[in-house]
């Protein structure tokens, strides 16, 4: 009985012991390191410059007042459809005197009085001259009568003749002298009048309500992009009041590239337009690059030397819906395609002394493999050497990676 029950202690110790040994060995035993694989394929491949844009309008018109005055409020709104040379966008009417300082006052009253003075020396210098032209009419007719006598010689008659001629035009010129002077004395006048002048105003008040105005008309067909003043208010000569462009068929985007991109785009290149607020991409091409760059700094505060370019939109104007002028949008430049290109997944990618490797899934195990790539683009690089397509590569391969090491798929629930 004894013996019976110490062999039975054995047993059940020595199975125990192989139970731990079994769990251990388990818990303990290599395993595949999980890692995420991609193969090697061939397809169509670009390399774009991705930069944000804003569309515009090609060619916008502005409509400047002609001339100072006084802007009537401006009756259309941004959005409105426009004529050339028919629709009547802003009326302009003469503009009210302004109001006189004490010096400037002065100086119109001294102008004033000066001018009335010189209008008094013009009419004593007139009166003179008509004396002057009587008296010489007066000998005149006396000589005739002593040259019919033959009392006297016509070269006395000639001599008479000339001085009522003399006399004459000094009359004409004196005159003429009084009509400038009087020129001069308005002008001096209204040197005076002034916006505070009550009579003044409700006469010119009157006076503008009766005088046409000035209407002012679209340049173009068109669309009016903004209004910059609304209100009837006064303005000098040349003050933008509105802009007018052809959203359907003058529309683009400007994109300002870092120049270390710009040299790399030329005229000509295919142009993706996205995130513009609507259902699909927009085709374009780039048509101008600006040969100068300016320095602009960023959100973040670094100096950057930009360039703008231009893109037009290759797609019909009804496939842009409703976007007009100043909207933002997304520009993929396409510097290369290849329609039969080996494509690598670029997180697949890391340097090594020599160049660039991937570790390449053979049976089960990593195996460090050196590539050699041309373009790449962020998402895909273009596979030179050194692979072939339908070979799996592990993607964002870790530190602890090395040759060698058995791997596997890691699932996705």
């Amino acid at each position: 009985m004894a013996q019976r029950k110490k062999w039975s202690r054995s047993v059940l110790t020595l199975g125990a012991a192989l139970l731990v040994a079994a769990a251990l060995a388990a818990a303990f035993w290599p395993r595949p390191m999980l890692v995420d694989m991609a193969g090697i394929r061939r397809g169509h491949m670009v390399v774009t410059i991705n930069e944000e844009g804003r569309t515009r309008v090609h060619e916008p018109y502005v409509v400047s007042s002609p001339v100072a005055g006084e802007l009537q409020r401006v009756e259309v709104l941004p959005g409105d459809r426009v004529a050339g040379g028919q629709t009547v966008v802003a009326q302009m009417r003469p503009a009210n005197p302004s109001a006189l300082d004490v010096r400037t006052r002065e100086q119109a009253e001294a102008a004033v009085k000066a001018a009335e003075a010189a209008l008094l020396v013009a009419k004593a210098d007139l009166a003179a001259a008509e004396a002057t032209r009587d008296y010489s009419q007066s000998e005149l007719q006396r000589v005739q009568k002593l040259v019919e006598r033959g009392i006297t010689s016509r070269v006395a008659l000639e001599r008479a003749e000339q001085e009522a001629r003399v006399a004459k035009a000094a009359t004409d010129t004196v005159t003429a002298a009084i009509a400038m002077r009087e020129a001069e004395l308005k002008n001096a006048q209204a040197q005076l009048i002034g916006f505070e002048d009550v009579g003044l105003a409700e006469a010119l008040a009157t006076e503008t309500r009766l005088a046409p105005a000035i209407p002012l008309k679209a340049p173009i067909d068109g669309t009016i992009l903004r209004v910059m003043h609304k209100s009837e208010t006064t303005l000098p000569a040349g003050e933008p009041i509105l802009e007018i462009g052809n959203v359907d068929s003058g529309l683009e985007v400007m994109a300002e590239l870092l120049s270390s991109d710009a040299v790399q785009v030329s005229e000509g290149n295919r142009v993706i337009i996205t995130n513009w607020g609507g259902s699909g991409d927009l085709d374009g091409r780039v048509s101008r690059i600006d040969p100068y760059g300016f320095t602009k700094f960023s959100a973040l505060g670094v100096e950057e030397q930009r360039v703008e370019t231009t893109v037009d939109f290759t797609d019909p104007a009804a496939h842009r819906g409703n976007l007009g002028h100043g909207y933002r949008v997304e520009v993929r430049i396409v510097v290369w395609e290849s329609d039969d290109a080996v494509i690598v997944p670029s997180s697949a990618l890391f340097q090594q002394p020599g160049g660039w490797a991937v570790f390449r899934e053979i049976d089960g195990r990593a195996a460090l493999t050196p590539v050699s790539i041309g373009r790449n683009n962020g998402v895909d690089a273009e596979l030179l050497d050194g692979l072939a397509p339908g070979d799996r590569v592990v993607l964002f391969p870790s530190a602890n990676l090395v040759d060698g090491t058995a791997i596997a798929q890691r699932q996705v629930d």
